[in-house]
């Protein structure tokens, strides 16, 4: 089959790979029908998150059909159409069980690699590095997935291909970091980043209650989709001098509910912390580039929510004492897309979500190199580039 492949620091290529076989009974074969670049991605093309190996296919956001059943799946059949959340989750564990799906303590092979980091494994994940699992991703024509009977929810009628493509992560990341806010009716939101995860975030905080949403950002086209999709306020971060000072002043000098950072590692700022944390991360001193996480915990108001989306190792900086003293509650985990399914077919069906306004790129996975590139760069207005194998 046909697959995108990682060949080292912003080498990739479309290459001929082998197709994917079942290994497990509870296994299915889904061919995939749309996958899609995500930000998250771009962490390990750009060299900063470690564990690829030359020829790994990469991609973990997808929708597809099911062509091929393990002999213990039930509940799902072949010529299924499905969409599969981009963790991992076996059902029976203890985190499953919880619906901390992204926490599965099952799905992870190579758990013996995150455990010196993070104490404990996370679950795996597709086309994700090494440490996360070291699954084959979906930026290819045919993907195994585990568990099958849990992880591919099939589509109801009347819900595209484009729309659900991105209730496989965009989605329920996005509505996953506006829960977390415990947003009450009327409540101000604020929002860094309106990419993908960021207008998902922005648009299921208003469809769970907020009454102001402000984002933040520095493309207007992006800032336009804020606006026009979900009645959001903007900044552009490149022409004010402080942003939790202009948000101070939109939210009457008390600050915003809660704050949704959804950037990650690679954020661009301004001034002379953006040149610091550049420099640093240049010579691999730390990770992160973290302007907009401290933006976030500095604009917040006393007694708010932190809801952190955006992927990062090891951030320089961290203003805890601002979190202690303003009393902050900081939530954020990867996704735990099995627990939002539902709801987000529920919100397409009803007419109040249409996600597939992501998508500003589509074209076959011959193409994805350069897709990669037009979505790196921020090119053409691109927010998503979509593949179709």
């Amino acid at each position: 089959m046909r697959a995108l492949c990682w060949n080292g620091v912003n080498e990739l290529a479309v290459e001929t790979v082998d197709d994917p076989s079942l290994l497990n009974p509870h296994d299915v074969i889904v061919r995939v029908v749309l996958t899609t670049t995500c930000g998250s991605d771009l962490h390990f093309i750009d060299g900063y998150l470690p564990g690829m190996r030359e020829g790994d296919v990469f991609g973990h956001e997808f929708m597809g059909e099911i062509v091929e059943v393990g002999s213990e799946v039930t509940a799902r059949k072949v010529g299924d159409r499905v969409v599969v959340p981009s963790f991992i989750g076996c059902g029976s564990c203890w985190f499953c069980e919880h619906e901390l799906w992204s926490s599965c303590d099952t799905t992870n092979p190579n758990a013996e690699l995150q455990q010196p980091i993070l104490g404990y494994p996370t679950g795996g994940i597709y086309g994700y590095t090494h440490p996360f699992g070291g699954y084959q991703g979906s930026h290819a024509q045919y993907v195994r997935v585990p568990f099958g009977d849990v992880n591919c929810f099939t589509i109801p009628e009347g819900i595209t291909d484009e729309q659900a493509l991105f209730l496989s992560d965009a989605v329920p990341t996005g509505l996953m970091g506006a829960d977390f806010c415990d947003i009450a009716p009327g409540d101000t939101v604020a929002v860094w980043g309106s990419g993908g995860v960021g207008l998902m975030a922005g648009h299921t905080a208003r469809l769970l209650g907020a009454g102001q949403v402000v984002v933040v950002d520095r493309y207007p086209e992006r800032l336009a989709l804020a606006r026009k999709q979900f009645g959001a306020e903007t900044i552009d971060y490149t022409t004010v001098d402080s942003v939790p000072e202009a948000i101070r002043e939109m939210t009457g000098g008390r600050g915003p509910d809660a704050c949704i950072e959804a950037v990650g590692m690679e954020a661009h700022g301004t001034g002379l912390q953006q040149i610091y944390d550049r420099a640093k991360q240049l010579l691999r001193l730390e990770t992160d580039r973290a302007t907009p996480l401290r933006e976030a915990i500095i604009a917040c108001r006393k007694g708010g929510v932190v809801s952190v989306l955006g992927v990062y190792g090891v951030t320089d900086k961290f203003p805890m004492g601002v979190v202690t003293n303003k009393g902050l509650t900081i939530r954020s985990s990867q996704q735990h897309g099995q627990r939002y399914v539902p709801r987000m077919f529920d919100y397409i069906q009803q007419g109040d979500l249409d996600p597939s306004y992501l998508i500003t790129h589509d074209m076959p996975l011959e193409d994805a190199v350069r897709g990669y590139d037009i979505f790196k760069n921020k090119r053409e207005g691109c927010i998503r580039a979509v593949f179709r194998p």
